[in-house]
Order: structure tokens, then sequence, then C-alpha cells
């Protein structure tokens, strides 16, 4: 189902790039190889640049940022992630250099001068540089070769300006080393010396690739939840054979229809169906539902799931990519790569922010030299480094997609599946909740309650002629009528001439006879009277009930009473989804009375009673054209139209049979408490986001002009590079460790 709030993708993307286009998104952009549309092998993607697609690892030519595998989540045995083994071996080597490195340059300044009187000055600045050489030119290697694509590109990022910073650091402290004599006066203290900045390059080096592997290392646990439910699946299965012969087979040796046996405390290997044994299975994992499910012949069992005590012999329905759990990694990882539409903020923030910064740095440098202290370049030098470094976005890029990656691995935990990162924001917004009675707020396995022939037809028969009608269909009413005449021991016949009337019930030819069965809509379009049957409608409606009218070669011929029971978590959770600020409304294709009694037993206070799937979806714009933001939940299938119509829809799945791409959000098992959890991990979700916003862009609005000397006329307040790299790198943690705290939402 495609929803009609589906936003155009954002051309801008975060991480600190220009807008930037690309008009064929199976490019690799930045060079010319194509991926083919026949190609199977592995894709690698840019997480903040979804457009970026290429068949080989690397580093996005727009942000920078190392490209990770498309299904990565899908696959947990792809073995340790490279780029995060190689970035750790830099790191070692870097801070290994970088402390001595420190000792020397700071130790004068906390009293320590003995080890550079004994080097002496001359000697020590060469020492600096061959500590410092290795850090800047090979730990910080791929921070270069960053900058230098996105100059090429034109698409300046975060590592454009930290190539700036450090390179201008690195060469100046080169050239004060090997040739002081040329630079003037400007650039020199009272003793004469060149000021050198190497621990500053390398501390900055150090400190980048500290984010850089805490960024990686987050980034693989946002994905933890699904890794962990693929960990768990069964490897193997126990396949019974015609000839009644059991052999423990790989699990992708498994076909569909395959016979096949779960022991006791064993995994469920696909999805299935059970055809002998009872037994209770721990759907936890997939559900987020603690108290297991009882099983018995005709259940539906998922893949993946743990068996109890009793043993079960199931038929395989669904297999690999088919499976429940297959679909869930799938819409999970789509989700988890998706944009909000508050990240256009970030986004075009970002696409000006790199330029500002260089004509920032520049203005900085200027400054200094004409109105700065002695060394008076020197000082534009460190300014214009540090408002460089400081002013890295890598925060502002990290800042949506880390909270989407983890809300939406979380909501997989809880048992919600999330559609992609504009469903989540659209939710947090919704002030009404349309909700269908039948499977939503009841059980939507109705059981026939009374049979109530007119006149001297028998109920038996008319029992048996709307079975039959109604035979093959699974609306949950018709089952009921079905599994009533089965129950007892009615045998139903062929109908032919079957015609299904939306919303109103259903016609056909039954034994010669003209048989119709449906609501009160279907007897008016018929042009028959049911006023004389009104005392008896009105008291089973009364109770709950859903009545039908069976129509027998054109006159009415008896009533058929079905009853669907609540389900026992409606109570509290419409209870909760008010207090979570939901005006509900329930809309339902039952009679106005019978929906008034279901109303009344759970305090619904508007209800919408004979409604048609379209009529639902008119309500739904009536509601947004008065400016109300509205959330429907029901079933998937017959209330299509609505969950199209809706700013978001919500699908209430139950089992195997759920339908994953029919809605914004799909709940696993379909109780309205997962609405609930929806609603909180929304809301937390949202709250975290903009809190990254703001620790990235209040941190960037306050340090730039700190960096670049705005406080050093007032308070002598001159920020180092090393500390603008520190700031830089801290300010991503916050924004990594803050979105991570999702993972450990009560929803």
């Amino acid at each position: 189902m495609s929803n009609n709030h589906d936003k155009e993708k954002m051309n801008r993307h975060t991480c600190c790039g220009h807008p930037h286009k690309s008009d064929n998104p199976s490019i690799n952009i930045g060079s010319h190889d194509k991926i083919p549309k026949d190609f199977t092998g592995k894709i690698y993607i840019c997480p903040m640049h979804l457009e970026v697609r290429q068949p080989s690892p690397g580093s996005c030519p727009i942000c920078g940022m190392g490209l990770e595998l498309e299904t990565s989540s899908a696959h947990p045995d792809e073995g340790p992630n490279q780029e995060l083994i190689d970035f750790t071996r830099r790191f070692w080597v870097s801070a290994v250099l970088t402390i001595p490195l420190l000792i020397l340059t700071m130790g004068p300044f906390i009293g320590f001068t003995s080890i550079r009187d004994f080097f002496g000055e001359r000697t020590t600045l060469w020492i600096e540089f061959l500590l410092g050489t290795p850090v800047v030119l090979w730990s910080g290697w791929p921070f270069f070769e960053r900058g230098y694509n996105s100059f090429r590109s034109l698409n300046l990022n975060m590592f454009s300006l930290i190539t700036i910073g450090v390179s201008a650091a690195y060469i100046f402290s080169v050239v004060a080393v090997s040739l002081p004599e040329i630079f003037p006066t400007g650039f020199r203290n009272s003793e004469g010396h060149v000021g050198v900045y190497f621990e500053a390059a390398s501390v900055i080096i150090t400190l980048v690739l500290l984010g850089q592997i805490m960024e990686l290392k987050a980034r693989e646990r946002t994905g933890s939840a699904i890794k962990s439910l693929l960990n768990m699946a069964a490897k193997t299965a126990r396949i019974i054979h015609k000839n009644g012969k059991e052999e423990e087979i790989s699990l992708e040796h498994v076909q569909v229809g395959d016979k096949l046996r779960v022991r006791p405390g064993d995994k469920i290997p696909v999805d299935g169906v059970v055809l002998e044994g009872h037994s209770s299975v721990d759907e936890s994992m997939i559900s987020g539902e603690p108290i297991p499910v009882e099983k018995m012949s005709g259940s539906n069992v998922i893949g993946a799931t743990i068996n109890g005590n009793g043993s079960l012999i199931i038929k395989a329905k669904r297999i690999g990519a088919d499976t429940l759990l297959s679909q869930i990694v799938e819409m999970v990882a789509k989700a988890q790569r998706s944009q909000a539409p508050i990240q256009k903020y970030a986004d075009k923030v970002a696409g000006y922010f790199v330029p500002a910064v260089i004509l920032i740095a520049i203005i900085s440098f200027v400054s200094w030299a004409i109105w700065g202290p002695t060394p008076a370049l020197a000082y534009g030098l460190v300014s214009a480094v540090a408002v460089l470094i400081i002013a890295c976005p890598c925060a502002l890029g990290l800042a949506t997609p880390m909270s989407i990656m983890t809300a939406t691995g979380r909501g997989a935990q809880a048992g919600i599946l999330i559609k992609n990162a504009e469903s989540l924001e659209r939710f947090e917004k919704v002030d009404t909740l349309i909700v269908d009675k039948t499977g939503t707020l009841t059980e939507g396995k109705p059981k026939l309650m009374a049979v109530l022939p007119e006149g001297d037809n028998d109920k038996n028969e008319i029992l048996r002629l709307a079975a039959s009608l109604e035979y093959g269909s699974e609306h949950p009413l018709a089952e009921a009528i079905v599994k009533g005449a089965e129950e007892r021991g009615l045998d139903t016949v062929n109908t032919t001439d079957f015609e299904a009337i939306p919303g109103k019930g259903v016609k056909g030819l039954v034994d010669g006879h003209r048989v119709a069965l449906g609501n009160d809509q279907l007897i008016t379009d018929m042009g028959l009277d049911n006023n004389k049957l009104s005392h008896t409608l009105n008291a089973h409606r009364d109770k709950g009930e859903t009545v039908m009218f069976v129509v027998l070669d054109g006159k009415i011929a008896g009533l058929i009473c079905v009853a669907d029971p609540v389900k026992k978590t409606t109570p509290a959770a419409l209870e909760n989804l008010q207090k979570l600020g939901f005006r509900i409304i329930m809309a339902t294709g039952d009679n106005k009375r019978t929906a008034k009694a279901v109303a009344n037993k759970l305090g619904i206070n508007e209800i919408r009673a004979d409604v048609l799937p379209e009529d639902k979806a008119n309500i739904i714009k009536e509601l947004q054209n008065k400016g109300f933001h509205v959330a429907m939940a029901g079933d998937g299938v017959n209330d299509a139209p609505a969950l199209a119509q809706a700013d978001v829809g919500i699908a209430m799945g139950t089992g195997a049979d759920v339908a994953i791409e029919s809605a914004d959000f799909t709940l696993i098992k379909g109780n309205l408490d997962g609405i609930v959890r929806a609603r909180r991990l929304a809301q937390g979700t949202m709250r975290n986001i903009r809190q990254n916003l703001f620790f990235a862009l209040a941190y960037n609005a306050a340090g730039v002009p700190i960096a670049a000397g705005l406080l050093f006329p007032f308070f002598g307040i001159l920020i180092n590079p090393m500390v603008g790299a520190f700031a830089m790198s801290a300010s991503s943690i916050s924004v990594v460790l803050n979105a991570l705290r999702l993972r450990r939402m009560k929803v």
C-alpha cells in the first residue's frame, strides 16, 4: 500500500555537504560505474545519502562517511567491519606517538622544562616533527583522501575542514622547523622562535579518529536488535520424509510443503501451520509479548520462535526471504535508511555551513594579522585552524539518522514495525485515532450466537444456506457462520452466481434458491421491509451482537446473530491512549445500536456506524480538512482506502498473517497496546532528535565565534586547535550516546 503522504526524497542531504542531486540513484556518484539491474552481489550505501550505491566498499563522495552494506542488518555473519579495524589501528599508532609529543610541548606550561632543556630547543622541534609526521600523514591519511575528494567534487563536508585545518598547521610547522629564517617578524616570539603546531595537528587527527571509531561502533549497535533476532533463528530443521523417517537438514534445504518435527525446546525453523501436536510457543522475540501462545492443529507458527514442552509437527508455508522474520528485517533495514522530514532543517543548514566556516576562518586570519598582538600572524593561524576544526558539523549529520536507526531497532524488539522515518515523525503529531471494531477492538474471531428463523423456515436450513454462501470467505463473520454450521453437522454445497457487495453483504445461487446474506443496507437495497423485526434486532444489538439478515428467494427468511468478544487488552489500552492525548473514534460497518453497545462497554464516546470502507476514508478526509492529524488502525486489507488516506496507517497484524507492507506501522500482535508503545516510541524518538540537533547546532553557533577570537579582547580567551578538536569530537559523541539511549527506552 502506498501512503498518500509519502514525500519526495530530499535532494539536500546531511553530514555537511552542499545541496546535491542525483538523476540516477543506481549510479556510484563520483565515478561512472553503474550497478546493473540484475546485479545480485553486495551493494554498499551511505547511511546519510541513500542515492550513493556501489558494488564495492569505500567512502561517500558527498559527506565522506564510510559506506556500509545495504543489507548489513540482514547478514549478522558478514564479519568484522574493516573500516573500524583500520581506524582502530591508526588510532593506536597516533595515540602512542601523540602522548610523548604532548609531553614535549605542554611540559613547560606545567613546570616540566627539563626534557626540553635536555634536548635543546632546536633538536626538540625536530623530535616533534618526527613524532607528528606519521600521525598526520599515515593515521590521518583517510581524512585527507576524503577531503581531497570533497574539493574535487565540490561537495564540501567535515573532511574538507579537517583537511584545510590540519594541513595548514602541519605545513606551517614543517616550514617553520626546516626554514625558520624565511618567516617575517610577525611569526616570531620574543625569543625569536617560530611556533610550531605538530601537537595540535596530531591531537586533532587522534581525536577525530576516536570520534570516528565511536561512531562506527554506535552504528553497529543500532542494528543489534535485528542481528540478535537473526542469530537466535534456527540453523537446521528436522524433516519428516514420506516414508516416515526423520532427518536433520540445513535450513536452506527446507521447501514449502515439507513436514517438519519441532521437538520440545527447539526453535521453530520456518513459518508454518501445525498439523499435529499441542504446545505453547514463546513468540516474545517477534511480538514483544512475554506470555507464551498456545498452539494446536491449525495454528500458525512463526520461524525463530521457541517451542515449549510439547512436540509439534508443522507444514512449512513460508521459507527464506518470505518468512515473517526476514520481512521484519528488510522492513527495519529500509526504515533505518529512510529520512525524516525534520532532517531537512539540518540539510539546509549543512548545505551552506562549510563555505561559511571557510569564509569565517579567512576573515579571522586577516583580522588577527592586522589588529592582533605580536606575533600577530601566528595568532591568526591558530584562530583560523581552530575555527575550521571546531566547526566540523559531523554531529549535525548524525543527529537524525542515529536516532532513527536506534528507534526502528527498538520498535522491532517491541513488536512495532515502522515503515519509514517520516511515519515516525507524523505519528508524534497525530491527535485523532480511528479504530475499526472487528479485529482491532475485538478478537476478530466472532462466534455464532443465535439463528432466528422467520415464519415456518427451519433454522438449520437457514444456517446451511448461509454457510454455503459464505464458504471460502476469509471474513471473520463468514468464518463464524461456517464454523457454526460445521459444529451442528450441516453439510455445505457449492454456490454459483456469487456476488460480494462491499460493506453490505453477499448474494448467490444455492441449491437453486436465490440467497442473500447481509446488513440493513443490503435489505434496503433489495427493497425489503424489516420493521416487524425491529424489537428482535434491537434486543440482540443491545448485547453487542452483529445481526445479519438471511434472504431466501426475495423474502427475509431469518436472522443470524454473531458476537465478537472484546480483547482483554483493549480497555486498558484505550485508557492509556486517551492519556496520551488521542481523540478516539470507532468506525464500523456494524449497525449503530451494536456499535454503541460495544462503545459503551469500552468508554468510547464517538462512533461512526453503518460505514462502508470508502466512507471511512471520507471521514478521515473530513477530519483532516478541519485541521486534525488522523491515524487509522485497521486490518490492512478491507480498510486499505482509509489506511491510505490517514496521516498514519496502522495495520493490526496477527502472527504470520501480518501484512508487512500495508501500513506505516505494523503491529505484530494486533492489540491496541501496540499503538500505545508506538506512540511512546514516536514521542521519545522525536524528542531525542531535537535534543541531538540542539547539541549540534548550539555547539557550532557558540564554538565558531569563540574560536575566531571574539572573546579575546574582553577576557583574553583564544581556543587552541587541540581544544577545538576535542570539542568537535565531544559534540559528535554526545549525539551518538544520546541516540543510543533509545535502546533502553521503555515503550
